[in-house]
């Protein structure tokens, strides 16, 4: 679990169609604009459904969403990690 908090895909103990979900939704992430079908065929190729695909990008753009609300008015991160003992 703390290989996947710390962003350390490689280490985690993921599925197949878990690292392609993560990595679609890290290029939603750093630039939508480059996410093409063939992206989402690999989903598909990977077992996720239409609708699993779709609550994906809805999460990840709220998330991103939020993220730049939160940096605009300067609120604070909340300690989440560590208040549920998920970092070092």
């Amino acid at each position: 679990m703390l290989a996947l908090v710390e962003g350390k895909l490689d280490e985690a103990d993921l599925t197949g169609a878990e690292r392609a979900l993560l990595d679609y939704v890290a290029k939603v992430t750093e630039a939508a604009y480059r996410t093409t079908p063939e992206d989402v065929q690999n989903l598909r190729d990977h077992g996720w459904t239409e609708p699993q695909i779709a609550e994906a990008v809805y999460i990840t753009a709220m998330f991103a969403f939020f993220n730049r609300v939160a940096d605009a008015f300067g609120i604070s991160p909340q300690g989440y990690l560590e208040m549920n003992g998920l970092t070092k």
